[in-house]
């Protein structure tokens, strides 16, 4: 792990201290233009999300007005009914999206595989720097907003399931992470810029509770509108 990284994680409540937990439970509160265009509009408004630390998975409850829950790890997602009735199981969710482009309707379980990828790797991160099988190397400072980041290019190995093998952390000389690119490869390989802030203290570790992910443009600079997804967490608990 390179020294970035490591300034990074340690900024964020350390790895020792992150070690000490293995679940995180969250609320919710989302919008913007994704859900709607994938079908979805509403359905995840106001969650709960559950997932796990080092272990992939996730968990949101209640899915949708009808307090459906779900379950995805990178192999199989699972929706339940408000009983635990398996209502849909779908293996292998990730070949399901071949071919689809951004305008491409999502089923239900498709939607709880991206929720899902989404929410274990944005809690997840920047521990997932310690993670075997995981690289990461410093790619040079930006400028944005009148401040100087400094960028960790991250390559993710296969087995990680997330929203593409190569992404970019942007980090403030705190450490504290301030952007995060990548390509929606689940959707047309859709480029996002995703904005971070309003970091508060659980339990130790420092977590960003406002996300902002906006259409990221080839010279990495981002577009103001549309507003893809917004996403607040509150009520964080480390177990």
């Amino acid at each position: 792990m390179n020294a970035l990284a490591k300034k990074i994680i340690d900024a964020h409540g350390g790895l020792e201290t992150w070690k000490t937990f293995s679940t995180l439970r969250a609320h919710l509160s989302q919008g913007g233009a994704l859900w709607g265009l994938k079908g979805h509009g509403g359905k995840l408004d106001e969650t709960n999300v559950t997932v796990g630390l080092g272990e992939e998975w996730a968990s949101h409850a209640p899915f949708g007005p009808e307090g459906k829950s779900s379950r995805f790890e990178p192999g199989r997602v699972t929706l339940k009914d408000s009983s635990g009735k398996v209502l849909e199981d779908l293996s292998d969710p990730r070949s399901s999206f071949a071919g689809h482009k951004l305008e491409t309707a999502w089923s239900e379980p498709q939607l709880a595989y991206f929720a899902g990828i989404a929410m274990w790797t944005y809690f997840n991160i920047p521990f997932l720097l310690a993670k075997p099988g995981v690289v990461s190397e410093e790619a040079g400072d930006w400028q944005e907003k009148g401040e100087t980041w400094h960028r960790l290019k991250v390559t993710f190995p296969h087995a990680v399931a997330t929203h593409s093998a190569v992404q970019t952390l942007y980090v403030d000389e705190a450490g504290l992470l301030k952007r995060h690119d990548y390509d929606v490869e689940i959707a047309g390989n859709t480029p996002g810029a995703h904005y971070i802030g309003g970091y508060v203290e659980v339990q130790g570790i420092r977590f960003p509770t406002e996300r902002r992910i906006y259409p990221r443009q080839p010279d990495g600079s981002s577009l103001a509108e549309p507003l893809v997804v917004s996403i607040d967490i509150s009520d964080i608990e480390l177990r």
